[in-house]
């Protein structure tokens, strides 16, 4: 019985020791090839002169332009309105509107912005009904100017982009 058992021992063994060598060449050629994979790659994103135009599909343009505006605008009743406007991921915005009044509110607004390249103008529509779209005009990539209802810039309605406004803070005197 020891006999057997010994010998059933020493078959497994070989048994096991046999498949792990045959499972050797795959795995070191399964890392030869990712090595390789590597190398190509890495060669690849060294070269300086990759035009990736060709990969780029921007059929939405306002999928490039987020950012937040700011802006000071004109108010009847008050000495300015302190204005903020980011435009988000997925054409989402919000608009922060604060009057220069003593103790006076911020008030927000959301909804979804879009883009008309061939006009160049952002629309703004709001999910709270009642309150009508806004729309601006594109001036350059950090400028936005507010449109009236007819289609007519508002030049004193202006606002800048984070990056390119010198201060974020508006201070009302």
């Amino acid at each position: 019985m020891r006999a057997l058992k010994k010998q059933l021992i020493y078959n497994l063994a070989l048994f096991l020791f046999s498949s792990l060598l045959s499972v050797l060449p795959a795995i070191a050629a399964s890392d030869l090839e990712a090595q390789e994979g590597f190398a190509r790659a890495r060669a690849k994103s060294l070269q300086k002169e990759t035009d990736h135009t060709a990969h780029e599909n921007h059929l939405d343009k306002s999928m490039e332009f987020h950012g937040v505006f700011y802006g000071y605008l004109p108010c009847n009743d008050c000495d300015g309105v302190k204005t903020t406007l980011s435009l988000q991921q997925k054409n989402n915005y919000l608009l922060v509107t604060q009057p220069a009044k003593e103790s006076s509110r911020e008030y927000y607004e959301r909804g979804k912005y879009s883009w008309d390249d061939e006009n160049r103008t952002v629309v703004l529509t709001p999910k709270k009904a009642g309150t009508g779209t806004r729309r601006y005009q594109i001036e350059n990539e950090g400028t936005l100017i507010q449109l009236n209802d007819v289609g007519i810039r508002m030049d004193d309605y202006v606002l800048q982009r984070s990056d390119t406004y010198k201060s974020r803070e508006v201070h009302i005197h």
